[in-house]
């Protein structure tokens, strides 16, 4: 029998994560700490500074975070890993059952279950139970270092929009035009990342433009009230 041509968008799952999770808090973090040191009324110039300060510290930070996340997730998976390994060794027989029973679980019948197991075990016992046991596949298991430097770029990539627009316009529109380029650019990240992933685009797209409004309203109050006091 010839498989069905199907497409899938899991096996995206690692990089994706990364590349939109970096995009949009590039975006957000950027765009709300140069709108809240604007409202605070300071010079355009010390409003590009922190935006390229918030660049650099944000990309180091977010490649240092996902490496370490990442690494500690691929730590736990060898860990897992090594202990299926170290049970398949001392009772086979004990892991075909266990393996049965998760089919039985998902509906398939005791005796075919149990040639199931028997058959998958054949072929590569540890990559059955770790995928069908742990929930381990190569599909989701992220690369740290791809990890890294996917939160890096993207990143970087989301910041220096926020800094192009406070480069672009008039220090009298300058807070209404980092807030609007950045919403727009949210939204359109939502529906790259939805459609990357091949989900619906318009929930991902107001999500993500309703939570950095949100982000940027919020940032804004506190640098008039900062700027006002002092």
């Amino acid at each position: 029998m010839s498989p069905q041509a199907e497409r899938h968008f899991i096996n995206r799952i690692g990089w994706l994560r990364a590349a939109v999770l970096g995009a949009n808090d590039g975006i957000i973090s950027t765009a709300s700490l140069m709108v809240g040191v604007a409202s605070a009324a300071t010079s355009s110039s010390a409003v590009l500074m922190t935006g390229i300060a918030g660049l650099v510290a944000g990309s180091m930070s977010m490649a240092a975070g996902e490496y370490v996340s990442v690494s500690s997730q691929a730590d736990t998976e060898r860990a897992d890993l090594a202990r299926e390994k170290r049970e398949l060794a001392a009772d086979r027989a004990a892991e075909v059952k266990e393996l049965a029973s998760i089919y039985v679980g998902r509906g398939v019948e005791p005796a075919l279950a149990v040639q199931v197991a028997e058959q998958l075990m054949a072929k590569d016992a540890l990559t059955a139970h770790a995928r069908d046991e742990l929930g381990i596949s190569d599909a989701i298991s992220a690369n740290p270092i791809q990890a890294a430097l996917t939160s890096a770029a993207t990143f970087a990539s989301g910041a220096i929009l926020p800094i192009l627009a406070a480069l672009a316009a008039p220090k009298a529109i300058l807070v209404p035009a980092m807030f609007g380029v950045s919403l727009v650019v949210l939204a359109l990240l939502g529906a790259v990342g939805a459609r990357a992933g091949g989900a619906e685009m318009v929930k991902p797209m107001v999500r993500v433009a309703f939570w950095g409004a949100i982000a940027m309203a919020v940032t804004a109050g506190v640098g008039a009230l900062i700027g006002t006091s002092l």
